[in-house]
């Protein structure tokens, strides 16, 4: 009976013993592992990432506000008291009068020239009255000389008969024919004279039509410029900000109120300085809302950075959100270029903590520090050039904690 236990005690030593090999023969890869390594760190405190092959685009998410592409500002033509007749954010058509500028000043002047314009509008008609007075008395004396000369040629007509006849002397023939040429010369005077007298008349009349021609057009701009104290919506739209306080008085060119033309929305946004020489006239970007994304591209790009930021204007597509309010501030990701076909892997603080050049590759349960070299980058992404396949493993975060090792063993 006593062998019993003693062969029962030497089955659990056999037991024991061959756990401990077993054992060893698992903890030697991962003691060896760890002796190989330079550092070892926890899986569960690191991200990892596979390197794929597909299209990288290149983009920027930028915060941006709506802006109204036509929102003019309406100035007073003149010094006067402005009566708003519109108010903030009434809507209104084009040709509504949204405020008018009340000048005393302008007014009276209008009369005035009104009343020049009248005097002068009569001094014309008189002068064409005189016109035509004087030239019917200068035809008259033409028509009489003509008449006298005819009676003298009669005359001479006459005399020769006679003289002919013998019945008169040569003398009074003479006589008729010295009658006759002064007769014509008389006709050629007056002629003369008439012509004379239509081209002075003609030249007066002339410049008193200048004059009231001139008169009109003053009167004309004076009128215009009347009318502009009402001042007139250039658009279909809404009223904006109103600058000028209701019967304040106000400097000619004051600006009064801006119109803003809902139709024509654009989103401005501020773009990072280092993202300037990749902005383009024509590229695609998504404007993000509540209602979903909207196509559209960029129309103007500023050419000058104030505080690290370029200024751009984005023009909505073939549609855009409904109720849109001016300065309204929607989320825009603008599309700067599409490279199809390359390695890239999702973008991490790795990129930053080895400056694009170096990153950790993961592989049974090790990682191991290879040079590599990145070539565009986007939002969500980075482009590989060279040191990763596809299909290679990274930690993409948490390599702060390497401190620059070769290999890290990696423990579950």
């Amino acid at each position: 009976m006593a062998a019993v236990p003693q062969r029962r005690r030497m089955f659990v030593w056999v037991g024991i013993g061959a756990a401990a090999v077993v054992g060893l023969a698992l903890l030697v890869p991962t003691v060896a592992r760890l002796f190989s390594a330079d550092s070892a760190a926890s899986i569960s405190r690191l991200r990892i990432a596979e390197v794929t092959r597909g299209t990288l685009t290149r983009d920027v998410s930028v915060q941006g506000r709506i802006v109204a592409a036509v929102s003019p500002t309406l100035y007073a033509r003149t010094a006067g008291t402005v009566n708003l007749i519109a108010q903030a954010g009434d809507q209104v058509k084009k040709g509504d009068v949204l405020a008018e500028i009340d000048s005393p000043e302008l007014s009276n002047r209008l009369q005035q020239e009104q009343a020049t314009l009248q005097s002068l509008d009569l001094d014309v008609q008189r002068a064409s009255l005189d016109h035509r007075k004087q030239a019917l008395a200068a035809k008259k004396l033409l028509d009489q000389a003509k008449i006298d000369r005819q009676t003298a040629a009669r005359d001479v007509e006459r005399t020769e008969k006679a003289w002919k006849a013998g019945a008169m002397p040569e003398l009074d023939v003479l006589r008729g024919k010295d009658a006759l040429a002064k007769a014509d010369i008389d006709v050629a005077n007056a002629e003369q004279d008439m012509k004379l007298d239509i081209e002075t008349l003609d030249f007066d009349l002339k410049s008193k039509r200048l004059a009231l021609d001139r008169q009109r057009l003053l009167t004309v701009d004076l009128q215009r410029q009347v009318d502009e104290l009402k001042m007139r919506s250039p658009v279909d739209g809404q009223v904006g900000q109103l600058i000028a306080q209701q019967r304040a008085n106000v400097a000619a060119s004051a600006p009064i109120l801006t119109v803003v033309d809902l139709t024509a929305l654009e989103v401005e946004v501020q773009v990072p300085e280092v993202f300037a020489h990749d902005l383009a006239i024509g590229m695609p970007a998504e404007i993000q809302d509540n209602s979903g994304k909207y196509t559209g591209e960029i129309r103007a790009v500023s050419p000058e950075v104030i505080d690290g930021q370029v200024t751009g204007r984005i023009r909505f597509g073939d549609s855009k959100p409904a109720g849109l309010r001016q300065n309204q501030r929607l989320t825009t990701r603008i599309l700067m270029d599409s490279r199809p076909d390359v390695l890239m892997v999702e973008r991490g603080p790795f990129l930053d903590a080895g400056a694009g050049r170096v990153a950790y590759r993961v592989r049974d349960d090790m990682a191991e520090r290879v040079a590599i070299q990145v070539g565009a980058t986007s939002l969500n992404a980075v482009e590989i050039v060279s040191g990763l396949a596809q299909g290679d493993r990274i930690v993409i975060s948490g390599t702060d904690q390497f401190n620059g090792a070769q290999r890290i063993a990696l423990s579950r």
